[in-house]
């Protein structure tokens, strides 16, 4: 996917005021416009300006491009970092006249398909108004899921300072974990969004949750994954071994003759929703090493009493 540098295609620094950035796009509106402009690229050069003024205008939005940090090129090869925007707040709507449809694939990586509905709330007056819906991603432990609890989170925020560039602005809220949330799902807090106008009320608050990387467990969806690493001996005689899980470590048996990458189901010990989902233990067999002339000499012996070929299937040549 190409990088974007938004403050290149208006021509600006990164350090443009608000003001500076209105200018350009009107500018180059006016210049790349299809119905006006003579430009054979004046479609495409239009929808770039439009995609950029729509990042740089908000402060929100621009906080959290410039997070990237500006070592990235127009044009290099991107993916976005994991985490890069956790914890910033976005509003939805406010957009640009220009169809939010047509915005790139690196739009969409880094703000998704929000919601491109009117900014403000309806059946707002000139003077009242509800305020927007935000909506932010934050980290948890996959063990929150299991246990639920409350815990503190601190999500950034941007509005303009008095110079007209933004300023990150932090809060710090009390969330309520809810016990068997699963990634992607959304936490609702009433009244914490964007404040209304005038007697408006203030918009609500949607945190998205994602779990943090975790040294033994990943998940899908409602299930938990855990690589199990097992000695030859164990593999191919079976045993009994401890796993850990995130509510505490069990007992499981490997059968004999069991292959790397073989899983076994621990049914119900996922991430307890209505249904809870399963852990399932992924074999992983460790070869130690042959490092001393006895652990060399057991390794012989041990290759003396097969007839095994782990190549058989490749040919004369294996």
């Amino acid at each position: 996917m190409e990088f974007k540098d938004y403050y290149k295609i208006l021509g600006l620094s990164r350090d443009a005021s608000q003001d500076d950035i209105k200018r350009a796009y009107r500018k180059l509106a006016r210049k790349y416009h299809p119905d006006v402009s003579s430009e054979d690229d004046a479609e495409e050069r239009f929808k770039e300006v439009s995609e950029a003024y729509e990042v740089l205008k908000d402060p929100e939005k621009r906080a959290a491009y410039d997070q990237l940090g500006s070592q990235w090129r127009q044009g290099q090869d991107f993916q976005p970092p994991p985490g890069w925007d956790q914890g910033f707040e976005f509003r939805r709507g406010g957009y640009t006249h220009a169809d939010p449809h047509v915005f790139s694939d690196f739009f969409e990586s880094l703000f998704g398909r929000a919601d491109f509905g009117p900014f403000g709330g309806a059946g707002g007056s000139r003077f009242h108004a509800q305020g927007n819906d935000t909506h932010a991603r934050i980290m948890i432990d996959l063990e929150d899921a299991y246990r639920g609890g409350r815990r503190q989170i601190t999500l950034k925020h941007s509005e303009l300072g008095p110079d007209g560039r933004p300023v990150v602005r932090e809060r710090t809220l009390s969330v309520s974990i809810p016990k068997g949330i699963v990634e992607g799902q959304q936490i609702r807090l009433a009244g914490q969004g964007e404040p209304g106008l005038g007697q408006g009320k203030a918009g609500d608050l949607y945190l998205e949750i994602q779990f943090r990387p975790h040294r033994h467990y990943r998940t899908e969806g409602r299930d938990v994954y855990v690589e199990l690493p097992v000695a030859p001996w164990e593999a191919a005689l079976g045993a009994k071994v401890r796993v850990p899980t995130p509510s505490g470590s069990v007992e499981v048996k490997i059968p004999p003759n069991s292959k790397a990458g073989g899983k076994l189901r621990l049914k119900g010990r996922g991430i307890p929703t209505r249904e809870p989902g399963d852990l399932f233990v992924v074999l992983r067999v460790i070869l130690p090493p042959a490092n001393t002339a006895a652990e060399r000499e057991a390794y012989q012996a041990f290759a003396s009493k097969f007839s095994f070929n782990p190549r058989k299937d490749m040919g004369d040549g294996a």
